[in-house]
């Protein structure tokens, strides 16, 4: 089973309500899907998001890189997907969201081939159902309270609040309230998404020591190992996680070393696949650190189905798994991952396990 062409859609899908984060309001989500069909007519879908703040990537430039990639694919066997990659590695640097989705298309159509869900493909299959991360993400005091209270009611177990969008004592002001709301025996986070400077980090995890955060996320720049090093050890019991800081098996060990963070969150786009997610998810389990596995913001089920797949065999999750399409007015698939009680079914069924709604496609499709 060869691989006869490989083909990028950019679309932008609507949003149930903007995301509001440091740095970044998505109120469209710009994404890229990629189908590859094989010399057999089978046919597998991939997509990563448009990241420019997180991986430099724009649907223009993974759009072009696809498109660049396509002579190192084509004629390949669609099953080889450590060759595949080694090949599109030798012939472009970098470009790991538009590598990420290639990549995901692979799988769906070697699992397809060989009638295995794309778990089965990454390792043994460790959990059938999992929690998911439920993102309260306003900067709106009132309506991240409602929100929040929204999310206890629908079941969800684990929470992440975007703070970094106002001063710290404000953040920590909401935070506490969400918090306290919440109650006890729930996994709540915070992520800052580069939003804070090391000080103003400082004042943060000093104001919210003892309201029930268990972790923050990226509190400052991906670059700054010093800074986060010294707001995990001012942090005291509140885990800090690095997310943008993460791009490499390297940063990893490096966020380890330096004692910068006590666990990671891991995105396809970033490490350039679930594949190289997996092994990440392998690696923080032997030196101990804690994980979640996250979309970016807005993504589809097709990747949102990749994640799960790999969630669904990583040897730890303590931090739970953060699903993206439920925040979009409209996917791109049949029929959307099915969700309920802040919790998600692996999916079993051959490949990715979902479909992709062509005419839905076009209809958003942008280049």
């Amino acid at each position: 089973m060869q691989v006869a062409s490989i083909e990028p859609f950019a679309v932008s899908l609507p949003m149930r309500k903007p995301v509001i984060m440091a740095g970044e309001e998505v109120r469209r989500a710009d994404n890229v899907l990629v189908r590859i069909t094989a010399d057999n007519g089978s046919v597998g879908w991939g997509e990563a998001a448009s990241a420019p703040v997180m991986t430099g990537e724009t649907l223009e430039s993974m759009v072009a890189a696809v498109h660049f990639l396509k002579a190192a694919l084509t004629g390949r066997d669609a099953r080889d997907i450590a060759g595949a990659l080694a090949a599109m590695e030798a012939r472009m640097y970098g470009n790991h969201g538009a590598k990420a989705a290639i990549e995901i298309a692979l799988y769906d159509l070697a699992g397809k081939a060989a009638a295995k869900p794309v778990h089965a493909l990454l390792g043994e299959k460790k959990r059938s159902r999992l929690p998911l991360l439920g993102v309260v993400g306003g900067g709106d005091f009132d309506g991240d309270l409602r929100d929040a209270e929204q999310k206890k009611a629908d079941g969800f177990t684990i929470y992440k609040i975007k703070v970094g969008v106002d001063t710290p004592e404000n953040d920590a002001a909401r935070t506490r309230a969400i918090c306290q709301m919440l109650g006890n025996g729930l996994l709540i986070s915070a992520d800052a998404n580069q939003g804070f400077s090391t000080d103003a980090a400082l004042r943060y995890v000093r104001a919210v020591n003892d309201c029930g955060l268990d972790f923050l996320e990226q509190p400052v720049a991906a670059s700054d190992l010093a800074g986060m090093a010294a707001v995990a050890e001012e942090a005291g019991d509140i885990a800090i996680g690095a997310d943008e800081g993460i791009h490499s098996l390297d940063d990893i060990r490096r966020h380890h070393a330096a004692k910068a963070a006590r666990g990671v969150s891991l995105k396809a786009i970033k490490l350039g696949g679930i594949g190289a997610l997996t092994e990440a998810g392998r690696l923080c389990d032997t030196l101990g650190m804690q994980v979640n596995i996250s979309c970016k913001t807005g993504e589809s089920s097709v990747a949102c189905a990749a994640a799960l797949h790999a969630a669904a065999v990583i040897p730890a999750l303590r931090w739970g798994l953060t699903l993206t399409h439920t925040a979009l007015g409209t996917d791109v698939t049949a029929q959307p991952i099915p969700t309920a009680r802040g919790q998600v079914d692996v999916l079993d069924r051959p490949g990715l396990g979902v479909e992709v709604d062509e005419d839905m496609l076009r209809a958003h499709r942008v280049a």
